[in-house]
């Protein structure tokens, strides 16, 4: 029988890593449902379930023990999600960086590696708090720590291993009494459990090595999907924000700088990294404001801002059995997506290479202020399927049925990602899930959810609700006033040529959108004033021949105008508009500054 090695190799470190990896895979759902610390919003499995995959997809094993580290600790950092996996990443990559340059490591340079990686974990986080998973990582690494080489009949690397294992399981257990929210709840920490679990995959894989049932890159994987079946619990700040940093071009990264910008935001900060590259985690409620602090601090490549509100509603607190999802171009204001607690998926609007969430880690006066400031015209992009099928699969869990309406097919792909996304959710769970095309975009879409919101509240059924919807669409207009030319020559959507024609004609396009959702150009005016004239007297002929069931008024960075421009169609229409809303950044910066948008529905 072949003796327990005294030595782990690069490639014995990776594939004992996938073994752990697919225990954290296997019971991401239970590590879910234990979550209640420091959130209870029953993502902690999934989040280390997203860290490991994660690694699982970029790394192959190398001989080496450096390399491997390396590689797997840089994977982790670029791929981890939440609080546990921030943590747990940059547990990997204290080990990488504290780990010596010899394709081997002894018991011994094992136990010290692991020890030393101890300490950029605890640095890492704002207020550590013992009785979760830094405690279970710290006693595990003590206890290989004080283990100096053995005999090779002693057991080596494996008898280390279980006597460590075995603390582990202990802080575990004693995790149940630490912290007041175990303690209400009656169940250990989440994230110490995901890594008592790993260590044990690991041991289990060092003890009988076995390559079959490992996980690999070209199989696919079990689906992360967030369940909660938790107490809930008091949603402190808002949004779980994360981010990986890089240097911009001739600078390193300033850990500590970043770390002070942070911590004016939130709480439940970690910084994880390297002066080549940072990945943070907080909690706040302005995470636009956050990132646009950061900007100059360095090269923001990802971010996430997960809102734990909403999260927590549909698990803990929902009003209604159905469930809405619109996108980030849907403008409707904050009070009103809360009170009918509407699920929102942003777009991205990437400046260069500088990508932002719309109106989450963006603000419409951000925007305008960067349209002026940067040299790139914004680009947008349409939520990815993936997006759409992590919150479905959610809300299936918690809702009798889900109802999304989207910006018009004929300006985005976001409605298509969002029908294949719900069409496969469908199929998995059973769910009713409609997806409408309003065939628009802003106040027009926005007046349309707040419609099917109002009918969700009086508890109609899901089809009378969509059947509506569709219909309603066919009634819905939007007239939009542009100030100035410039942007849409930007953009792309004017040529050069026309655009300094028309700046020089002073010209004010007034633009609407077709019965298929294309933009047309519906009229145009030589003033300001001369394009409200014109939009008035069109909304004027809509009042005689059907006649308007409710209207609301968008902006592109003029509130004053906005007013002014509501206050007119109050005398027209006899009542004021359902709302003033500065128009989401996505739209606004290809309309441009001082675009004023009237939308209204016609009357059935």
């Amino acid at each position: 029988m072949k003796k327990p090695s005294l030595s782990l190799t690069g490639k014995g470190y990776y594939y004992a890593f996938l073994a752990g990896a697919k225990r954290i895979l296997e019971n991401q759902k239970e590590l879910n449902r234990i979550n209640v610390f420091p959130v209870a919003d029953a993502d902690t499995g999934s989040n280390l379930a997203s860290t490991v995959r994660a690694i699982i997809e970029r790394v192959r094993p190398n001989r080496s023990f450096k390399i491997t580290s390396r590689a797997i600790a840089a994977a982790a950092l670029e791929g981890a999600r939440g609080n546990s996996g921030v943590i747990f990443a940059q547990f990997l990559y204290g080990m990488s960086a504290e780990s010596s340059d010899s394709a081997e490591m002894s018991l011994t340079r094992f136990g010290q590696s692991v020890r030393g990686a101890v300490r950029y974990m605890y640095e890492a986080i704002a207020e550590p708090r013992e009785g979760t998973m830094i405690t279970v990582i710290r006693r595990w690494a003590e206890s290989l720590a004080s283990h100096k080489d053995e005999p090779e009949e002693a057991g080596g690397f494996l008898k280390a291993l279980t006597r460590a294992q075995a603390r582990a399981v202990e802080a575990l257990q004693e995790t149940r009494h630490k912290l007041e929210a175990m303690r209400r709840a009656n169940v250990v920490d989440a994230g110490s459990k995901g890594i008592v679990l790993f260590l044990e995959g690991m041991l289990d894989f060092l003890a009988k090595p076995s390559h079959k049932k490992l996980p690999s890159a070209s199989r696919p994987f079990v689906d992360i999907e967030p369940v909660a079946e938790v107490p809930a619990g008091a949603v402190g700040r808002r949004y779980c924000t994360e981010a990986l940093v890089k240097p911009l071009p001739g600078a390193g990264l300033d850990t500590d700088a970043i770390r002070r910008e942070i911590a004016a935001f939130g709480d439940s900060i970690v910084v994880a990294g390297s002066p080549e590259a940072l990945r943070f985690h907080v909690h706040t409620d302005t995470p636009a404001d956050l990132f646009y602090r950061l900007r100059k601090c360095g090269h923001i490549v990802f971010q996430k801002a997960d809102d734990m509100l909403r999260q927590n509603q549909a698990a803990h607190a929902r009003k209604w059995p159905i469930a809405l999802v619109t996108d980030s171009t849907c403008d409707l204001p904050a009070d009103l997506l809360d009170r009918y607690q509407v699920h929102v998926v942003p777009l991205q609007i990437s400046f260069g290479d500088r990508p932002y969430l719309d109106k989450v880690t963006i603000t419409p006066d951000q925007c305008y202020r960067m349209l002026d400031e940067l040299p790139e015209f914004p680009r947008t992009a349409q939520p990815a399927p993936q997006a759409f099928e992590g919150l479905y699969a959610n809300l299936a869990q918690h809702y009798d049925s889900i109802i999304a309406i989207h910006i018009g097919r004929k300006l985005s792909g976001t409605y298509s990602n969002s029908l294949t996304a719900a069409r496969r959710v469908s199929q998995r769970t059973g769910k009713t899930i409609s997806v409408i095309d309003s065939r628009g975009v802003s106040g027009s879409t926005g007046l349309l959810l707040l419609r099917m919101a109002r009918l969700v509240e009086a508890g109609r059924p899901h089809d009378e609700i969509v059947a509506d919807a569709e219909r309603a669409v066919s009634r819905s207009r939007m007239l939009v006033g542009v100030r100035t030319l410039k942007y849409m020559v930007r953009c792309g959507r004017v040529r050069p040529i026309a655009g300094l024609a028309g700046r020089l004609l002073n010209l004010k396009p007034i633009v609407s959108l077709n019965e298929e959702g294309e933009t047309k150009l519906l009229d145009k005016a030589f003033s300001q004033r001369g394009s409200l004239r014109r939009i008035l007297r069109r909304l004027k002929a809509a009042v005689r021949t059907e006649g308007v069931e409710e209207h609301c008024i968008l902006h592109a960075h003029d509130p004053a105008g906005a007013l002014a421009v509501a206050a007119e169609t109050g005398k027209v229409l006899g009542r004021p508009p359902a709302f003033v809303l500065d128009i989401s950044p996505a739209v606004g910066a290809n309309a441009g500054v001082g675009a004023i948008a009237v939308a209204f529905l016609l009357r059935q």
